[in-house]
């Protein structure tokens, strides 16, 4: 059945807000939660940057919901032994409500130790072996393992969960999406595109197809198409710039000629119920079975008052 959740934007808000936001929207009913985990926001306006794994530590104590990080890169700036010990604690914490999304990652968070920055292909590579390497340290037992990209030697995970957290893979290309099938237990995309979901079926692939999707509703519509440029604007930036710019300077830069219009085309703003369910409903009608909504913006309790009394009842889930 499909199934909502809602999404904590990082680099919009900082660690108690981020619990503070768990604890609201799991009084207005929502069980699951997406947080995204970077080192760096995309632009110096967004503001923010907690370490993710803190403040899962924090949703832990203060909610029932299930997480999942959206998503952690684990293969340059955190070696994958140690992302496997935080998602062993962090699934230890929410007592198996613990999903770990992993992706390739963007030079904006992971090039800052001064380690090259790879082409796709073998970012991919790195994916591969990293997520390898996790499995092994959550069998149990003491690993050593010497691969292409990674070293271990005699390292145990003594504090591990009954069962391994889910690995969910994000992919925006063909290959990333037959990796997702390959090694992973579910599909994690920012776009309605069912022909990736598609491609992620015929490989194999069996968990959900998760999806994360914006919005900023707000009773001014100019002032929340205005909000959702300031923030968001690096959503209208092009094919492979994402991965590659290195800072927040080079995203303010290429976002610079991105207008209010253009991003209101992508990203749902204002009052009106109707414009944001359609967004919403596009991603169950293109097959995927888990949605989670992020609201731009402060006003998180005044979205959830919306989606409670007006959005939901119009939603596919």
């Amino acid at each position: 059945m499909p199934t909502l959740g809602y999404f904590l934007s990082s680099e919009e808000h900082g660690p108690r807000e981020l619990v503070n936001y768990a604890g609201m929207a799991e009084e207005a009913g929502f069980a699951d939660v997406f947080i995204s985990d970077h080192y760096h926001p995309w632009l110096d306006s967004q503001g923010h940057s907690p370490f993710v794994w803190g403040v899962i530590g924090g949703i832990a104590a203060k909610t029932r919901m299930r997480v999942t990080t959206g998503v952690t890169c684990p293969t340059m700036r955190i070696h994958p032994a140690v992302v496997a010990h935080a998602a062993a604690t962090a699934s230890l914490m929410l007592e198996g409500r613990f999903r770990l999304g992993v992706g390739s990652g963007e030079a904006l968070n992971e090039h800052i130790l001064g380690d090259r920055w790879p082409p796709a292909p073998l970012r991919l590579e790195m994916l591969d072996e990293a997520v390898a390497v996790m499995r092994r340290m959550w069998d149990g037992g003491s690993v050593t393992h010497y691969g292409r990209f990674y070293t271990v030697e005699n390292a145990r995970i003594y504090s591990l969960p009954a069962s391994p957290p889910p690995v969910l893979v994000s992919g925006f290309g063909p290959r990333a999406v037959e990796l997702a099938a390959r090694v992973g237990e579910g599909y994690v995309t920012t776009s309605p595109d069912s022909e990736s979901l598609t491609r992620y079926r015929s490989e194999g692939g069996s968990g959900p197809g998760v999806a994360a999707v914006k919005v900023c509703w707000g009773e001014d519509r100019k002032a929340c198409t205005r909000l959702a440029r300031e923030r968001w604007r690096t959503s209208n930036v092009p094919g492979e710039l994402n991965q590659e710019l290195p800072s927040p300077r080079h995203f303010e830069q290429a976002s610079a000629h991105v207008t209010e219009e253009m991003v209101a085309e992508g990203i749902p703003c204002g009052p009106d119920p109707e414009l944001h369910a359609r967004a919403i409903n596009r991603y169950f009608d293109a097959g995927f079975e888990e949605v989670h909504i992020s609201q731009i913006g402060e006003d998180q309790a005044g979205f959830l008052r919306f989606f409670v009394e007006e959005l939901k009842p119009r939603l596919a889930a």
